[in-house]
């Protein structure tokens, strides 16, 4: 049966969400049809409003979600209706070059990078008003209802509590496994975080629980300092505070600069910064925020030659299908907290109002 329910679409880019009835297809073949319970709202979202991230209009954007599987399509057997479940932006096919190397999780099936927002068989499953809506990163999540491959979905344990490990589905698991996956923070090293959001806290989390010594953490917003501090930072910095370039306080602050950094922004010049402050011999920086549409990186290629590492890491270096159920257990076991990283819960129609909060970095 067709779905009709609420959804919020954008039309274009730079205008605000508008709550809309859309029609939700049932799913195809190897598809399945969640009712979304809990999104979580990150700034890659936003980039596709301002433009930053080309996506075809009109979509529906969100990404980071957990809901229950309301019916599946033909040729589904390991998730039924009624199952708890979290969409997957990066999918796990099991068959690309990708996902059959141990150290690959970027499944060639992803939409990041192709934009086309379709599902993997050229076709949209939303409907508004006549028109075809967009798919964004094969979820769609700020929507009463959405349509994924089975491939774009993981089963969870059944008593996780949806509004908290929906976290998981994208600015947690990215940032925590940043640190843990991607960078392998080992115990008693010094690490930077640039960008105090949802996933930079993340980073902290994750290079708190790798045993980190030195966790120092850079945001131009003050206000980001105390949660910083309440999660594993030792040291909160401001690059206001200071007249010469952040790198060099960072270097006089460690000596010979940290062990590892992570760019959690997503603007070139603090990807610069982030890896001219690691260890010139050692150091490893990790690229964790999204870069901007068509910008360019000049750096003095000095800074590799000797030695350091540059690497760039999509949801936290997981195969998502394998990780996530594992993540949310290691919840439910309180191996790290979800709780400090939600900073307001607002009924989903004030989806506005919740994008305004993000951008005033509140």
């Amino acid at each position: 049966q067709v779905i009709k329910c609420k959804a919020a679409v954008l039309w274009e880019a730079n205008k605000p969400f508008s709550i809309e009835e859309v029609e939700v297809a049932p799913p195809k073949e190897h598809e399945v049809r969640i009712k979304i319970m809990a999104t979580g709202i990150c700034r890659s979202d936003d980039h596709v409003i301002t433009g930053a991230l080309a996506m075809p209009f009109p979509i529906i954007l969100g990404h980071e979600a957990a809901g229950v599987v309301e019916s599946v399509g033909q040729g589904v057997t390991l998730i039924k209706p009624g199952d708890k479940v979290i969409p997957l932006f990066v999918p796990q096919c099991g068959e690309c070059k990708s996902c059959l190397n141990t150290k690959g999780n970027l499944c060639s099936k992803t939409d990041l990078g192709t934009s086309a927002g379709l599902m993997p068989d050229g076709t949209t499953r939303f409907t508004c008003k006549g028109k075809a809506i967009h798919h964004f990163l094969g979820t769609s999540t700020f929507t009463e209802y959405t349509v994924v491959h089975e491939s774009a979905v993981a089963k969870i344990d059944s008593a996780a509590p949806l509004d908290k490990v929906c976290l998981i589905g994208c600015g947690f698991s990215t940032g925590y496994g940043a640190a843990l996956q991607t960078a392998k923070v080992e115990p008693g090293s010094t690490c930077a975080v640039f960008g105090l959001g949802g996933v930079g806290l993340s980073v902290v989390i994750g290079c708190k629980v790798a045993g980190a010594s030195r966790i120092i953490a850079v945001d131009i917003n003050s206000d980001k300092f105390a949660k910083a501090k309440e999660l594993g930072a030792t040291d909160c910095i401001n690059p206001k505070d200071f007249k010469k370039p952040i790198h060099e306080v960072l270097m006089e602050m460690t000596g010979q600069g940290v062990d590892y950094s992570f760019e959690v922004i997503g603007r070139v010049d603090t990807m610069t910064a982030a890896l001219a402050c690691c260890q010139y011999n050692y150091g490893v920086s990790v690229i964790v925020g999204v870069p901007p549409a068509k910008q360019n990186i000049t750096f003095d290629p000095m800074l590799l030659f000797t030695g350091r590492s540059w690497k760039g890491s999509v949801f936290g270096g997981w195969k998502s299908k394998d990780a996530v159920p594992k993540l949310v257990t290691d919840y439910m076991k309180k191996k790290f907290v979800l709780d400090p990283l939600i900073t307001h819960t607002l009924p989903w129609t004030k989806i506005n109002e919740g994008f305004d909060l993000l951008r005033t970095g509140k």
